[in-house]
């Protein structure tokens, strides 16, 4: 199988010890950020969530959580609950049975999250930390329980070993304590969570890629929730720890920049712009110009970057055919307004397309939809857009496009009608559970490549295997003969027979065959892995599921036949 990505929210908002009161944010924390987590466009991970659960069934959850996990696995564990500090220093997570008294008995501690972490064989997690006011203690709190703590320090330690790593983010560096006699204070009712609704947002809107690739990293997503938390709460300060190599990708951004490794220009086209002949240098104009056209981008690339040079600093004239040339590469949407009249809430909508149209330069972009109820999926001719139809009332929005020589704006609208009075009113999804038409729809063409490399993988390496059997039974009927042979003093060497049972042959289409598999398989991970957004999870399912049947058969078939390959000229040359 291939990597996968999971995600485990524990909300624990109501608790049996009147100690610790309840909390408003961790409902609606779970609810908005198993949404955007689960979301294919934006976070693709498989959600569980875990409310108000007692701290045995949070134990079992989170220790089946970490287990049997691979390699490439990627794991993001959420605690949005009452973080509380014992005596003796340690930190434990609140859950509804939980006791301040007996904390031991009945809280989960910190240290058993990271035991969990450490034993993992996902090769990255990530834990988010969002403990509300954690210094709940009932009668008898000592004025040493009540000391700050960085809740870090619970985490940090041993790292991990195999090229694992981990990251932890919390909502404040230290735990806060507010008592009134044996209770919280009126101060420590919690308020929405300021933590996770950052969070929720810079992934939702992907304003978290601030480094604009498309990809929103753990680093992108820390220092976007910092800046956040710190400008509605200064009291509250966000920390990380971060034991891993290379980076993680926790979402996928929308405000990809486009950027293009340009290729130089041709020496003689350079010598030509650098010309004192305004005819030489305009020549080196419709030059460039023409190669601006060209179907590698890399190569447009170059020459709108010299004609931008061109259209700078050259003369009036010149620079007039450069400024002219470069209308190419704008960025042109048609239609730039698309109006999808009047629907019935919860109706399947028509997608809508936006043809990009120029040269192949001027069709590279990328879209933003300003709107959650806007759907925007890449299609053969340009965009293909959508509505969210769940929500009644007028709908007015944008498709920022974003090229490399401009920008371009799709304006979308639409209006949703309650339904007719003998209609129901259709199903929504709550809580991150399907209830009804899902909010997010994909095309119903979806590309093949992925599932079909797969498919052709996994043909190689059963045919590399039925070859290795019949190179097999040929190199045992070969040794046999010579046996024979040579019991009757006869001069037939053992390549004679194997010569004369076939058995160079399957071997070496064995040996093709099967490292074909792999290769076929490999490009397979790959196009799955580059264009995940493009594939439905039933593809993606399928795909991982041939490549792991191919790469079990021809692991062995490889090893094998190098094998007998190495053993072949030796046994020959002896025997």
């Amino acid at each position: 199988m291939g990597a996968s990505r999971h995600a485990l929210i524990i909300a624990n908002d109501a608790y049996e010890d009147e100690g610790l009161r309840e909390l408003r944010a961790p409902e609606h924390d779970a609810d908005a950020l198993c949404g955007v987590l689960r979301n294919p466009q934006i976070g693709d991970f498989e959600v569980d969530v875990l409310r108000n659960a007692s701290a045995q069934a949070m134990r079992d959850r989170i220790e089946s959580f970490f287990n049997h996990r691979r390699r490439d696995d990627t794991l993001v564990l959420h605690f949005s609950c009452h973080g509380i500090k014992a005596e003796s220093g340690k930190l434990y997570f609140a859950a509804s049975d939980t006791r301040p008294q007996l904390l031991r008995a009945t809280g989960v501690p910190a240290e058993y999250v990271h035991e969990c972490m450490s034993d993992t064989r996902a090769g990255k997690t990530v834990l988010l930390l969002d403990c509300c006011y954690g210094g709940a203690f009932s009668k008898g709190a000592s004025a040493k329980a009540s000391r700050d703590m960085n809740v870090l320090d619970a985490f940090a330690g041993d790292k991990p070993g195999g090229g694992r790593g981990w990251a932890v983010i919390t909502a404040s560096t230290s735990m806060e304590y507010a008592f009134e006699g044996a209770e919280l204070t009126a101060d420590g009712t919690a308020a929405p969570s300021v933590f996770t609704h950052a969070v929720v947002e810079g992934l939702t809107t992907g304003d978290a890629d601030l480094d604009e690739d498309g990809e929103i990293s753990l680093d992108d997503l820390y220092d976007y929730v910092y800046e956040h938390v710190r400008d509605a709460n200064p009291n509250q300060t966000p920390s990380k720890y971060v034991e891993m190599q290379g980076t993680i990708e926790l979402a996928h951004g929308r405000h990809r920049t486009i950027r293009i490794e340009a290729d130089p220009v041709p020496r003689p086209v350079q010598e030509a712009l650098r010309s004192r002949n305004d005819f030489t240098r305009r020549g080196a104009v419709r030059e460039l110009r023409s190669r601006m056209k060209s179907q590698n981008l890399r190569i447009a690339e170059g020459a709108r970057q010299a004609l931008e040079a061109v259209a700078r600093d050259d003369t009036v004239q010149v620079a007039y055919e450069a400024q002219h040339a470069l209308n190419d590469a704008r960025l042109t949407p048609s239609p730039a307004r698309l109006d999808f009249g009047r629907v019935p809430r919860g109706a399947a909508v028509p997608r809508q397309t936006v043809t990009l149209e120029g040269i192949p330069l001027a069709r590279h972009c990328v879209a933003h939809a300003t709107g959650k109820w806007l759907q925007v999926e890449e299609s053969a001719d340009g965009l293909a857009v959508g509505v969210d139809t769940s929500a009644v009332g007028r709908l007015a929005g944008d498709i920022a496009l974003k090229g490399v020589a401009g920008d371009a704006v799709v304006h979308v609208e639409a209006e949703v009608l309650p339904p007719p009075p003998d209609q129901p009113p259709a199903p929504q999804s709550v809580g991150g559970r399907q209830k009804g038409p899902s909010v997010t729809h994909r095309p119903a063409s979806r590309p093949l490549r992925a599932p079909a490399l797969a498919a052709v993988a996994l043909a190689l390496a059963v045919a590399s295997v039925l070859m290795l059997v019949e190179a097999v039974v040929a190199a045992v009927n070969a040794g046999q003969e010579r046996l024979q042979a040579h019991r009757k003093q006869e001069i037939e060497q053992f390549e004679h027979w194997a010569h004369a049972y076939g058995m160079l042959t399957p071997l070496i289409i064995s040996l093709i065959t099967s490292v074909a598999a792999l290769a076929l398989g490999a490009l397979a991970r790959q196009e799955l892995h580059t264009r995940r957004r493009r594939y439905t999870q039933g593809a993606k399912t399928v795909t991982r599921a041939l490549v792991s049947a191919a790469r079990l058969c021809a692991v062995p078939v490889v090893v094998l036949a190098a094998m007998m390959s190495i053993a072949y000229p030796i046994v020959s040359a002896h025997w």
